[in-house]
């Protein structure tokens, strides 16, 4: 029940009650409820400035940044391993096998380059965690290039490894006649005395004796680029191509066992010993030719003879004798 409240009037020295007009109390009911609006407006704005309340929807992005965050953080320290085991990687990349195949060492300064240019992660700037998102983006970004750097880098050694291999299974490395067939190694290379003019020349090739039909074997892979007679003074003879400048050439045969074009391996039997074309006795004319020149086959035995043998064989090539053709 609403209070009555009165006033003295002086005039006729009694009480009177207060009336009201209906048009102030509308205005007195607008003015509390105006005041109570604002009240609680300026409340509520409080409340949702302070942490100490949130609202459902904030409390679940609020999780959510939280998880984020671990991520990051989870990303940043697996970021850490991947690092230290690229580092390693390029180490041994450049301490081991470029050096093994011979190729210059890819220097810091291209493994490890950043990112020049315009603010590549300007679009990252202005949240929350803009530093940790912005630093785990920078280090992706560069584990994804030093990785590209070594994947090039490792296609480069398969492909030198590759190409020693094939350089190795070039190179002659065997001799042209098994030890056990052999009678003797009658000349070496160098000066020696002709067998027919008894006139000092020069030697281009090593003489090897062994009965007519002793097989000859390939000294390394290649493909045979002549199988005749038509070349004067070596009788029936073999040329074979081997790659990377080298040709090797055995001359004398009795008979071929290969023909021309064919490709053959280190240690396949391509003829046999013969007395053909300048010859004095059946004999093996060796010859190993290195970028169109010859050279001294001694240097190309060391696929089977062990240090002992070599020494032998070198003892018997220097001495200045009389070659067989």
């Amino acid at each position: 029940m609403a209070k009555v409240k009165y006033y003295y009037d002086q005039e006729s020295l009694s009480y009177r009650k207060i009336e009201v007009k209906n048009r102030r109390k509308v205005r007195n009911v607008l003015a509390f409820v105006a005041a109570a609006a604002l009240f609680g407006v300026g409340f509520m704005l409080f409340l949702l400035s302070t942490p100490l309340l949130s609202t459902p929807t904030e409390i679940s992005q609020a999780r959510e940044l939280d998880n984020y965050k671990l991520n990051y953080e989870q990303l940043q320290r697996k970021m850490t391993q991947v690092e230290e085991v690229l580092d390693h990687l390029q180490e041994r990349d450049n301490q081991i096998y470029r050096v093994v195949f011979e190729a210059n060492p890819i220097s810091e300064d291209v493994r490890k380059a950043g990112f020049g240019g315009a603010n590549r992660y300007k679009n990252l700037e202005g949240f929350a965690n803009s530093d940790i998102i912005i630093s785990t983006t920078k280090r992706l970004d560069v584990l994804s290039k030093q990785m590209v750097v070594q994947s090039k880098s490792f296609d480069e050694v398969q492909r030198l490894a590759l190409d020693k291999e094939k350089l190795l299974a070039a190179i002659p490395s065997i001799q042209p006649i098994a030890n056990d067939n052999l009678t003797r190694m009658a000349s070496g290379y160098g000066w020696r005395t002709d067998p027919f003019t008894k006139a000092r020349r020069r030697h281009k090739g090593m003489d090897f004796t062994a009965p007519r039909g002793t097989p000859i074997y390939a000294t390394s892979d290649g493909v045979v680029k002549r199988a005749d007679n038509r070349s004067s003074g070596y009788g029936r003879h073999i040329r074979i191509d081997h790659g990377f400048g080298y040709t090797t050439l055995y001359a004398h045969l009795s008979s071929y066992n290969v023909k021309r074009g064919q490709r053959v391996k280190r240690g396949d039997i391509i003829g046999y010993v013969g007395n053909t074309g300048r010859s004095q006795a059946p004999h093996l004319h060796y010859e190993v030719h290195k970028d169109g020149s010859a050279v001294n086959p001694i240097n190309f035995y060391s696929g089977d003879l062990n240090p002992e043998e070599f020494e032998a064989m070198l003892e018997a090539a220097n001495r200045e004798n009389q070659s067989l053709d």
